[in-house]
């Protein structure tokens, strides 16, 4: 049904369903003949299929629409042929805005490449010792919300041959119990109601020393077959933990949870099944959970890309990098960075070392101690010119990781920014510069591309946000080209790759400045309550004395900006990401 069909009918629609109420009360009927004959015309021409019957109200419509009346005796068949006709309109629209509702499978704005040779990367399946599995979205039991296209998969398995050359494990299993096995029973979680039709969650009784991965759920109170899935020997699993909430009912009495492996990060073997957890009581974020991810025995990573799949992975995934067309403190290569006059400074000496441009004086390793810090040139126009960044030289660098035991790749862009300028505060229409605050030497952000290992597909991105960020999966990123300013830097073509440990010693040289452990900036200190009196003498009258309330909650003593240090010290190096 076209929109303007759909249109002209609900004008009419409600005054028939008011007669139709009427009549099955016994009560008098009064309905104006235009809506009626608007409707049936409307049923009879639907390209559907013949909502009513072809000698009926179709044929009656081709003379009742040049103009003749209908007689009151008419009126009768004609609501009979219009019950009929909306009974089944009615339904058929429902099936149309049923199957639009429904979230259909995502796929990326470009087709995935064809990717270099390599070992096991995008084959579709990934070998985890003893256990060979693949990603399915065909069947399984997986949750997602249903505004978003579809994107869940949960992990099938199959048991490989322990003497198998194919087969990597990093320690000698003792055991001579097989890798899966059937569950003994299973136990009612939750349902909606016990009529056919419905939804009931069942939690998988594993044997002993094994562990359940998942829920089953089915739409009849039979407990499953136990034929229907399998649980993992527990020396093959990991622990899990709940992340995001999909479902909450009965006043929040049964919820639903996406999971993950407790310990995350570039050596942790967790593997996300896909499966969700599901309970009727209160469970915390660091709660272990009755069901288990998979453990990945592999000590090669074979499903890992190698150094030609990660640059066809760059060329293909790079995002291009915008800044804002005010923005004054540009990016620069640290190279650039270091030739300008960039300074290395040691504790209890007042005079810093020029440092050479590829980094080789500055110290290697050790912890932040506050031995060593980088500033500034200290003439005037040096500093302002190392200050305002230099585009032109600036890179992208790339630290890839394996995620969630290799069954994902991480390719972590970082850039680096010879200065950061001070916050803006944002009121109304407003933008007033906060002077000092928030000002530092050397500011490192990134963001990271997680890439399924199964197929070579972009999964999400990781934004970074001063200590924070947040993932956005792929389907809610924004592809467009449209929003650009002159300054930017495309990730796809000016990168350095520094760091792969996965792939070996050798493979990719680490530059020495990114051995450098300690600030790239020093610790600027000021008055803080000086610095936001000048911002109130700034604000209209009106909204003065409200945010000066507001500045009375911070802290009046001296403040400080610490320099930041280089990314080998940020957390996410070798661990996931804060989200």
């Amino acid at each position: 049904m076209e929109a303007q069909e759909f249109g002209e009918m609900m004008e009419h629609v409600d005054e028939v369903n008011f007669a139709l109420d009427g009549l099955k009360k016994g009560q008098p009927v009064r309905i104006r003949r235009a809506s009626l004959l608007s409707l049936l015309s409307i049923c009879a021409t639907l390209p559907q299929r013949r909502l009513l019957r072809t000698h009926g109200p179709r044929r009656r419509c081709g003379w009742l629409m040049t103009g003749n009346v209908i007689r009151d005796e008419e009126l009768w068949p004609l609501l009979n042929e219009l019950i009929e006709g909306l009974n089944i309109m009615w339904k058929r629209m429902l099936e149309c805005h049923r199957s639009q509702c429904q979230p259909h499978p995502f796929s990326l704005p470009s087709p995935i490449p064809e990717w270099p040779l390599g070992q096991g990367f995008a084959t579709g399946k990934i070998n985890l010792g003893e256990l060979e599995v693949m990603d399915s979205s065909v069947f399984g039991y997986y949750c997602q919300p249903n505004d978003q296209p579809l994107r869940g998969y949960v992990i099938a398995a199959r048991e490989r041959e322990p003497s198998s050359p194919e087969v990597y494990c990093d320690y000698d299993s003792d055991t001579d119990f097989t890798a899966l096995r059937k569950p003994v029973n299973y136990s009612l979680v939750w349902s909606t109601d016990y009529g056919n039709g419905c939804g009931f969650f069942w939690l998988p009784n594993p044997p002993l020393g094994y562990k359940a991965m998942g829920i089953v759920v089915t739409d009849t109170p039979d407990e499953p077959n136990v034929e229907e899935v399998r649980c993992v020997r527990e020396d093959l699993t990991e622990t899990c933990e709940i992340m995001d909430t999909l479902l909450a009912a009965d006043a929040n009495t049964f919820q639903v949870w996406t999971t993950r492996p407790c310990k995350r990060g570039m050596f942790c073997k967790g593997v996300s099944v896909g499966t969700f957890f599901c309970c009727t009581y209160f469970v915390s974020e660091d709660q272990e959970l009755e069901i288990a991810c998979l453990k990945n025995l592999d000590p090669s990573l074979h499903a890992m890309p190698n150094l030609d799949q990660i640059h066809a992975l760059i060329k293909h995934y790079g995002a291009t990098v915008f800044f804002h067309p005010d923005e004054d403190c540009m990016p620069s290569s640290v190279q650039w960075f270091f030739k300008n006059g960039a300074l290395l400074f040691k504790d209890g000496k007042p005079k810093g070392e020029p440092i050479d441009y590829l980094g080789f004086n500055l110290p290697s390793g050790g912890t932040n101690d506050g031995a060593f810090w980088i500033d500034l040139p200290r003439d005037d126009n040096a500093r302002q010119n190392v200050r305002n960044g230099n585009l032109e030289s600036a890179e992208l660098y790339v630290h890839v990781k394996p995620a969630l035991g290799g069954t994902f790749t991480d390719i972590v862009m970082w850039i680096f920014c010879p200065f950061n300028g001070p916050a803006n505060l944002k009121i109304g229409l407003m933008s007033i510069q906060m002077n000092k605050i928030g000002e530092h030497v050397g500011d490192w952000e990134h963001f990271t591309l997680r890439i399924s290992n199964f197929t070579g597909e972009l999964w999400k991105v990781y934004f970074s946000q001063h200590s924070g960020g947040e993932w956005v999966d792929a389907f809610n990123l924004e592809y467009n080209d449209a929003a650009r300013s002159k300054y930017f830097v495309d990730s796809s073509t000016r990168y350095q790759i520094v760091a792969a440990e996965y792939l070996g010693d050798g493979v990719v040289t680490e530059p020495c400045w990114l051995q450098y452990m300690r600030e790239w900036g020093p610790t600027i200190v000021y008055d803080s309550r000086s610095e936001l009196d000048k911002i109130i003498s700034l604000l209209p009258f009106l909204v003065r004395f409200s945010v000066e309330n507001i500045f009375d909650l911070f802290p009046t003593e001296l403040y400080g900006e610490e320099g930041p240090t280089g990314p080998k010290q940020k957390d996410n190096w070798l661990g996931d990401e804060r989200s």
